[in-house]
């Protein structure tokens, strides 16, 4: 499984911060990921994101521009691990997109990964490969 691992982009500030929105910024850098993905050829089978609003708009913006549809998933809620990503993804296709929070996705890329914890600036993205994992 292909799997890009997307922090949120940049958000506003504010309480509570389950409904803190994407800030103009951050609108931005999800429209240009998106379209840089889909500029490099990528079919999402799935767009999965966090409940929180400011993770459904980033995965809205992706899901737009892959022609996909996005889905909140709380198992990829602040504190998700590496363990909940890889049973949201199960099933969802050859190429999903999750996009959370940090510090998680630093976590979850480096025990999915080689180890190593990148970092993950709002609207950063790391591509891993999956084995083992089954489509639907």
């Amino acid at each position: 499984m292909r799997l890009f691992l997307i922090r949120h982009a940049d958000a506003e500030a504010g309480d509570p911060d389950e409904l803190r929105r994407l800030s103009p910024a951050g609108r931005e850098q999800a429209r240009a990921l998106g379209e840089q993905l889909a500029a490099d050829g990528v079919r999402a089978d799935a767009v999965l994101t966090s409940p929180l609003l400011r993770a459904r708009e980033t995965g809205e913006a992706l899901a737009d521009a892959l022609d996909c549809t996005s889905e909140p998933s709380d198992a990829l809620a602040p504190g998700a691990t590496a363990a909940a990503v890889r049973s949201a993804v199960e099933g969802r296709g050859e190429t999903v997109v999750v996009v959370g929070h940090q510090p998680d996705c630093g976590q979850i890329a480096a025990e999915l990964g080689d180890g190593t914890e990148p970092r993950f600036p709002p609207a950063g993205m790391l591509e891993l490969h999956l084995p083992g994992a089954s489509t639907s």
